[in-house]
């Protein structure tokens, strides 16, 4: 059987099991199966190595005191995936799609550039994590794991052929094996609960280098290709007959969308947690990844550096299938081109090889391709939000006037942190 009946048959199947769902004739985790998986990948985005990063320094520097910081990034988070989401059940189109219909052709070709430049932004990060995590783990020079991270992307991305179902399982897979590696983390070196707990619910800045590390941390919280990804992902998944199927959709989303989020938001305090009880006190300069794990072993033994460079393979892994994939989707939304998913790897990964074969470092890599994508985030926040408020697109679903004004405030907050990041990093 060639991977397009595949294909037809999973959805087939999937689809049948959505409309006895929302018939009522699937209860509990028979009703969850079908329909659950779009926020689950689009999460990946935000436990990605850029994210340990930012975590690691938050953690090492200021102990528990940037937790609050990682609570508030999650929480808008949360509102752009869901809306996004909420845009591609409604209207089963993607948000590059619906930008194309909706605005001025040079508008959308300047947001197609924009778009490709910070997807091999994002890919470069995270295609870098992952080669870091394996050259570390197995004593190979980066440009040799960037090769074998490469070959396991390709062979995850071939699971596409089976359906979406088979390559969601294997994201959801390594998503759970990176907040086990942070549970079994805290395990080894318990952290102090009431500081932890005081620092996620009390606001507080100690410090320049805190403000500046609280806004990397938001910065690289909301991403471009996680925005355009999600809205895809949900268009075609269970297209619904009417407003009340819509309705259903929607609102399985929105929890989907927090749970999994607050299970990515949790691995992000982890991270700090982690940082803030091995290195706050005696290593408070730790500030790389490799730093982290070659300090890590000495501190908490070898299990511990282990699982780090684990979790921080299947961040590395599986955002950069997900990149890939946000990829394909902006370039086929904007341009209405469709190429080969592995050709799109290809491309994706060319840079990424290329700075690297150069001598760049890549820590400063992973810093220059947040600036980037810091640069790119306002065009899909800022056209998801025009497209959700607009009747002849959402129909009955449009936005509401206070989620509207809470959706541009979080979006005006987000630009204003993301410039200040900028203009430091410059």
């Amino acid at each position: 059987m060639d991977s397009t009946l595949g294909l037809r048959a999973l959805t087939d199947r999937t689809t049948a099991a959505v409309r006895e769902v929302l018939a009522g004739r699937r209860r509990g985790w028979r009703a969850i199966a079908p329909l659950a998986g779009p926020a689950i990948v689009a999460s990946v985005a935000y436990v990605d190595p850029g994210n340990f990063a930012t975590n690691i320094q938050a953690g090492a520097r200021y102990g528990y005191a940037l937790l609050w910081v990682v609570l508030a990034a999650n929480l808008i988070a949360m509102l752009f995936q869901a809306l996004s989401a909420r845009l591609g059940i409604v209207t089963n189109r993607n948000l590059a799609e619906l930008s194309r219909a909706h605005f001025p052709r040079r508008v959308v070709l300047g947001m197609w550039g924009a778009s490709e430049i910070a997807a091999m932004a994002t890919d470069l990060a995270e295609f870098l994590g992952g080669a870091i995590g394996l050259s570390l783990l197995a004593h190979l020079p980066i440009l040799a794991g960037m090769i074998v991270t490469g070959a396991i992307v390709f062979l995850l991305l071939g699971l596409e052929r089976g359906g979406f179902r088979p390559l969601e399982l294997a994201i959801t897979g390594l998503v759970a094996a990176i907040g086990l590696s942070y549970l079994a983390e805290l395990a080894i070196d318990p952290p102090d609960w009431g500081a932890a707990a005081l620092g996620m619910i009390v606001p507080r800045l100690p410090g320049q280098g805190a403000v500046t590390l609280a806004v990397g941390i938001v910065g690289a919280t909301v991403m471009p290709h996680a925005i355009f990804l999600h809205s895809g992902l949900t268009q075609a998944r269970a297209p619904a007959r009417n407003d009340a199927e819509r309705a259903d959709l929607v609102r399985f989303s929105h929890r989907e969308v927090i749970a999994a989020l607050t299970f990515a938001g949790l691995v992000n305090a982890a991270m700090v947690m982690m940082a803030a009880s091995a290195f706050h006190r005696g290593h408070p300069e730790v500030a790389e990844i490799g730093t982290a794990y070659h300090t890590l072993g000495p501190l908490l033994g070898s299990a511990a550096a282990g699982l780090f460079l684990i979790s921080l393979m299947a961040s590395g892994i599986s955002s950069s299938v997900v990149g890939t994939m946000a990829g394909q989707l902006i370039m086929q939304g904007f341009l209405g081109w469709k190429i080969p998913v592995e050709l799109r790897r290809l491309i994706t990964m060319i840079p990424a090889f290329a700075v690297v074969a150069a001598g760049f470092d890549p820590t400063w890599c992973l810093v220059l391709s947040q600036v980037v994508l810091s640069l790119v985030l306002p065009i899909p926040m800022i056209a998801l939000l025009i497209l959700s408020r607009r009747e002849a697109v959402m129909g009955a679903f449009r936005l509401d006037t206070r989620t509207s004004a809470l959706a541009w405030g979080a979006t005006g907050l987000v630009l204003v942190l993301n410039a200040v990041l900028l203009a430091q990093s410059l």
